[in-house]
Order: C-alpha cells, then structure tokens, then sequence
C-alpha cells in the first residue's frame, strides 16, 4: 500500500468517525411545541418545556392576516403570512417565565413560556 492510499484512507475514516460523533448533535433537537394563532389569539398562554433541553416551537398562523412572533427572552422574531407557519430552533434553556406575544396584536395574543 503506497504512502499516499494511507493517508487518504486515514483521512476518510478520520471524517467518518466526525461525522459519527456529531450525530448525537444533530439528533438531539428535542421536542416540538406547537403554538396556533387564531383570532389573534395564541391558543395556548402558558404552555411548558423541559429546562436544559433544547426544543422547537411552530407557530401556525390560522388567520388570514400576519401576525409577528416576538419573544425578546427567547431571542426570536419572525412575521408569519396569515394561512403560513415558522418553526424556531430554541436554546437549552434554565427553569423560568419566557413572554412572547405577536406584536402586531400585543393587546390579545401574549403568553409566557413556563420552563421547568
């Protein structure tokens, strides 16, 4: 075996032993919380997630107008076409109260995420 088939054998089992290292990490996305807004109304104001586990939240626009997905704890703002849905990657994060609200309609559609 010359030299140079050697190292390119390394090489590739090297990157392949990454890439096995790396799917835990990429499997480990968590849960999904759903949250649906209609009538300017999340459908749920306190809904809950598991502290130090990272997680998805959609958000699923049923009205015919956009709303805006802002949580500043959260680090996350979207506007979201009426009929659409955005999904948001989330952090592990540690036990506490999250605010989010659709900020074109902050009087009715506000909640806060419990983490526990």
């Amino acid at each position: 075996m010359s030299n140079r088939f050697r190292s390119i054998l390394a090489a590739t089992a090297l990157c392949g032993g990454a890439l096995l290292a790396a799917a835990p990490a990429i499997a480990e996305d968590g849960p999904t919380l759903t949250l649906t807004v209609k009538d300017h109304k999340f459908d749920q104001t306190q809904p809950k997630a598991a502290a130090n586990k990272p997680f998805t939240i959609v958000v699923k626009n049923l009205d015919k107008t956009p709303v805006e997905f802002e949580s500043k704890s959260l680090r996350v703002e979207k506007v979201i076409a009426g009929g659409a849905e955005a999904s948001f990657k989330i952090r592990a994060l540690a036990p506490g109260k999250y605010k989010f609200e659709d900020e074109f309609h902050d009087k009715t559609a506000r909640g806060e995420l419990i983490v526990e």
